[in-house]
């Protein structure tokens, strides 16, 4: 008896507990009631030029400055900043743990049906980091396909995983990182051969450690026939539309204006980023195949 006492109560709480969970998921937040809290809850993943925080604790980067001046239209007053893993942010929108995440997150359709992106922020492409002088001759993210002498480092829920899987790369090749903070030392002991990331992080860490640098005559990825490029764009859970839309009506407004440009490029986004942002929407995307 009291066996079947501790089962059916382990089960009810069980089931009290998951219908919690399910319930704090799906009440996402609406425009209105952050306007009511007076508080918008934005996550960013610590990922320097994208989103981050600088030695006194303030948000920065190509994210935060673009949602900053956004949220100062819409009214909100106060912004609090939630730093996470980047593996964790869709999993925290879908859980209600914030609101909106700028981490220039690139809009992929796999991600399109588990968040709602804004239109894009910002574009970027793809770069390599390795040991100085790097010894190994890697030049493309291809190489790690064709060779079995060497391995990629990739941080979590990256979508450079994706591009890795698609060129052939070999799981046994692919080392992964919780954080973008370990692939300096990562790199420089030799637990992987190189660290794939956008060229902006990768040009962002070879300038923090002496022994390590970007390869300079990189061959962009050629997936599916084309060259790989990003697009990135503020995130939101997939109740939240009326956030999303005011954001995008903002976002349209501010991307005419030299403030938007002058900000991405203190970020060391190129013109050629900039006026990539513009060449694809998010519904052609994330519509996109695969």
């Amino acid at each position: 008896m009291l066996d079947k006492f501790k089962k059916n109560t382990s089960t009810l709480l069980a089931t009290t507990l998951l219908s919690c969970l399910a319930a704090n998921a799906a009440h996402a937040v609406t425009l209105d009631e952050v306007k009511q809290r007076g508080t918008l809850r934005i996550a960013i993943a610590n990922e320097i030029p994208y989103g981050y925080t600088d030695m006194s604790g303030e948000a920065k980067g190509a994210g935060p400055d673009v949602a900053k001046h956004i949220a100062e239209e819409l009214g909100i007053d106060n912004i609090e900043w939630v730093t996470t893993n980047f593996s964790s942010l869709i999993p925290g929108l879908q859980a209600n743990r914030f609101d909106m995440v700028a981490a220039e997150m690139a809009v992929l359709p796999d991600r399109c049906k588990q968040v709602l992106f804004s239109e894009p922020n910002s574009s970027y492409g793809e770069g390599l980091l390795v040991k100085q002088g790097n010894p190994k001759d890697i030049h493309a993210f291809e190489d790690f396909a064709k060779r079995d002498d060497i391995k990629v480092a990739i941080m979590a829920g990256a979508d450079q995983l994706e591009m890795l899987q698609a060129l052939g790369v070999p799981e046994s090749r692919i080392v992964t990182l919780s954080s973008n903070a370990d692939a300096i030392s990562t790199v420089a002991t030799g637990r992987a051969d190189a660290y794939a990331a956008t060229s902006l992080t990768a040009s962002e860490l070879a300038e923090k450690g002496k022994s390590v640098d970007v390869v300079h005559n990189f061959k962009d990825p050629i997936v599916n026939g084309e060259e790989v490029r990003s697009w990135g764009a503020f995130t939101f859970n997939q109740d939240s539309a009326s956030l999303r839309d005011a954001v995008n009506e903002q976002l349209a407004e501010y991307k005419q204006s030299d403030e938007w440009q002058q900000t991405l490029n203190q970020y060391g986004f190129t013109e050629a980023d900039i006026q990539g942002s513009t060449a694809h929407s998010t519904e052609e995307l994330c519509s996109a195949s695969q």
